[in-house]
């Protein structure tokens, strides 16, 4: 097996080649926040469909009160009052107005609307001390979408705003992406379930929990298939099993150079075709990815933070896509963040570290943990970003700024 490091970079653009959505389905407006739009989204109406009052007041024709001011105020004759609902049943002729209450259809002919403070009135009439513009405290016909706007593009994310858009349109069903789901491999004799009894020499499955909890972040159904002991013969008929049954498989163990590092030599006997194996980055270099039968296989290393710090940066390109993210999307999205404190080590190649976003200053800040070794899942803790140490960088001071990615 031949080793192919790649760059963050060249790697999540060789996995975008091979990866794509899983397909597409119909689903109720109300179940749809967090999921991908499957197609683009156009309005079919205008909203408003008609002009109306953006406040409680008078509605009248402004031409009818270009004289008025405080001295010489105009006197209108009111016609009937609409409230909001409710269809405006007489046309506004020179001297008329109605009354109108906030978010009510003007009445044929009114351009302005006036405030019920503003005025003074009877129940026959209202008298304005000022001038009324044409189009004052009115919301206009398509103010908030003109029929055939393009209200969200495929491959959006979609908000619990975006779902007051479409329940503004009328719609009651949305074509989204397919929920994808990977199958979650953990490898390692010694690694044992939760529920059991640990013995000596043992580690409970902290990796499935993790990613579980990673996947399920995503949108992703995270699908558990089991525990292989360091077997070839395991890995591969769980990994067979994966295939069968999930959109992309994710394995976490056994992908270094050792001895019972058997997971590539698996991935090769299930049928995978070999990406890349292997990504310049610490930690998070050691990785083996593969596609078999258009399904994406990814596999990271068993220590938990250096798995967690490759899938950040690598793997979840691929499972943006496989959800129906746009390629453009995928990637993380980068930011630029200050060293809070110090990082006293040396980087001879490009080294990724985990911490928190602190903006207790108004500088973007990352507060890294002092904790930043492979096997310490402890230090993962509370991380939302991750920022990128250049190769060949010394100990850096506070206040350093890199290169960072969200772990959103």
């Amino acid at each position: 097996m031949t080793s192919t490091i790649l760059s963050c970079e060249e790697a999540r653009k060789r996995l975008l080649q091979f990866t794509g959505p899983v397909g597409t389905e119909m689903i109720q407006l109300s179940d749809c926040l967090g999921r991908i739009l499957a197609e683009d989204i156009r309005a079919a109406a205008d909203v408003p469909d008609w002009p109306r009052s953006a406040f409680d007041g008078y509605a009248f024709r402004a031409a009818d009160t270009s004289s008025a001011s405080p001295e010489t105020p105009v006197t209108l004759h009111i016609l009937e009052e609409v409230p909001a609902g409710k269809v405006p049943e007489t046309r506004l002729t020179e001297g008329t107005a109605v009354r109108i209450l906030t978010g009510a259809m003007l009445p044929e002919g009114a351009d302005s609307v006036e405030m019920f403070e503003k005025t003074e009135f009877t129940e026959t009439s209202v008298t304005l001390f000022h001038p009324g513009r044409p189009g004052n405290n009115v919301v206009p016909r398509g103010e908030d979408a003109v029929r055939g706007q393009l209200l969200a593009a495929k491959g959006t994310k979609i908000d619990p705003g975006l779902m007051g858009v479409f329940a503004s349109q009328g719609l009651r069903e949305i074509p989204v992406f397919r929920i994808p789901k990977v199958g979650v491999i953990s490898t390692g004799t010694e690694v044992v379930e939760l529920g059991s009894v640990l013995p000596g020499g043992k580690i409970y499955n902290s990796n499935r929990a993790l990613f579980e909890g990673e996947l399920r972040k995503l949108g992703v159904r995270p699908v558990r298939v089991g525990i292989a002991r360091d077997s070839v013969r395991e890995i591969r008929e769980l990994l067979e099993l994966a295939l069968d049954t999930c959109d992309a498989v994710l394995l976490t163990g056994g992908v270094s150079v050792g001895a019972y590092d058997l997971t590539g030599r698996a991935i090769l006997e299930a049928g995978g075709e070999p990406l890349f194996s292997g990504v310049a980055m610490k930690p998070g270099k050691a990785c083996f990815y593969a596609v078999r039968d258009g399904k994406m296989i990814c596999a990271l290393s068993g220590n938990p933070a250096s798995a967690m710090t490759n899938y950040h940066a690598v793997a979840k390109a691929g499972l943006k896509r496989l959800c129906g993210w746009n390629q453009g999307d995928c990637f993380p999205a980068e930011i630029r963040v200050a060293l809070k404190e110090e990082f006293p080590k040396k980087s001879k190649n490009e080294r990724w570290i985990r911490g928190r976003l602190d903006l207790s200053d108004g500088t973007v800040r990352i507060d890294v943990p002092k904790q930043q070794k492979n096997s310490a899942l402890s230090s993962t803790v509370g991380c939302d970003v991750m920022a990128v140490i250049p190769a060949g960088s010394g100990p850096l001071p506070a206040g350093t700024v890199l290169q960072g990615h969200l772990m959103n």
